[in-house]
């Protein structure tokens, strides 16, 4: 019943994703990303990997989305601003689009092929141990230094838009 489950909200997650990456507007494609995330982690939960469920839940859908929101407030969104963006990138999905499968079909394919028990028994003491153990503090300087790469960009991108 579990594995039922599982793929549901693994389905779910796929739906949740695909909308997320094809929503004209940025405050949507954001609520979609979160309910991708959350469905993410409720697929772990019901593999039984509840400690990846619950980082899943308290990094991604809380610390990563809280990056997000900040990006989406310092964003410029105006209708202008998004014809521009449109007609930039309008073909410029098609190389990352390729990249992104020859990546992601072998991966596919060798996680279809390996035991999930051997993975899943490892899982929680690993990652337990690089987040609590030496990795703590580079952790958090790299977390540092992404936000100040943000609010960098946030200031290069106002001041490229002023008159």
């Amino acid at each position: 019943m579990s594995s039922l489950v599982a793929i549901w909200c693994a389905s779910v997650a796929l739906a949740c994703a695909i909308l997320a990456v094809t929503r004209p507007s940025i405050v949507h494609a954001l609520i979609w990303l979160v309910a991708a995330l959350l469905s993410l982690a409720a697929c772990f939960f019901a593999l039984g990997a509840s400690f990846a469920g619950a980082v899943q839940v308290l990094i991604y859908a809380g610390a990563i989305v809280a990056v997000f929101v900040f990006v989406v407030m310092t964003a410029d969104a105006s209708p202008e601003a998004l014809a521009r963006e449109r007609a930039r990138l309008a073909a410029a999905w098609r190389r990352p689009a390729a990249a992104v499968s020859l990546v992601a079909v072998p991966l596919v394919l060798g996680l279809l092929s390996a035991e999930p028990e051997a993975a899943a028994a490892n899982e929680d003491a690993g990652l337990g141990a690089i987040l609590f153990g030496p990795w703590a503090l580079a952790v958090e300087l790299a977390s540092g230094l992404l936000l100040a790469a943000l609010m960098g960009a946030r200031h290069l991108g106002r001041r490229r838009q002023e008159p």
